[in-house]
């Protein structure tokens, strides 16, 4: 839970953690000036360091969640950190594209349906996201519907990135090609 708007990704990852080369252990970083004392202690009231929330899956955020900087080493972080999904009212336009490109799930929700999901996860009752349907399942049995493109869907259920989910819809036609080629310009391949 992380209800104020505008978290950009500065907050998410700070930016001299930038020299860092690999995506391993980013989660050491995220939100380290709101999760982190000067002593480098947690900081008990930061919500991702409350029992209840040390393993959250999902994330709900205020509106424009992701703004500022584009960033990828703030989705990264989160995914490194175990974070799956992210709810919000809105995000910033680069994040959102990042996140699909991580295999990360953002849902963009009205603010009331998002007040509601956070008032459920303020009282650690458990949220289900079920992308199949596209619904989010409260402990009450309620269901919450959102949109999101089937290509995106597609890439999250298949786990394909948008060059493999490319290249197996094109597959057919490129071999036609390669094949053509191998009798018309062998010197092309060696």
């Amino acid at each position: 839970m992380l209800p104020e708007n505008n978290i950009d990704t500065d907050v998410i990852y700070p930016g001299r953690f930038l020299t860092r080369l690999s995506k391993q252990s980013m989660a050491e970083c995220l939100f380290f000036d709101r999760r982190f004392d000067n002593q480098g202690n947690e900081k008990a009231e930061f919500v991702l360091n409350q029992t209840n929330f040390k393993k959250s899956q999902i994330i709900i955020a205020g509106a424009n969640f992701g703004c500022g900087s584009s960033r990828e080493t703030a989705v990264w972080a989160l995914a490194d950190f175990g974070i799956r999904c992210i709810i919000a009212p809105s995000f910033g336009e680069i994040f959102y594209t990042n996140c699909f490109n991580n295999m990360m799930l953002p849902i963009v929700l009205p603010l009331l349906e998002s007040k509601r999901l956070l008032l459920s996860a303020s009282q650690a009752e458990p949220i289900t996201i079920d992308l199949a349907y596209q619904r989010i399942v409260l402990a009450d049995g309620t269901d919450i519907t959102f949109d999101i493109s089937s290509g995106n869907k597609e890439m999250l259920m298949t786990g394909l990135d948008e060059i493999s989910r490319q290249l197996s819809v094109d597959i057919d036609d490129i071999c036609t090609f390669e094949n053509r080629q191998k009798l018309m310009e062998p010197w092309l391949w060696g």
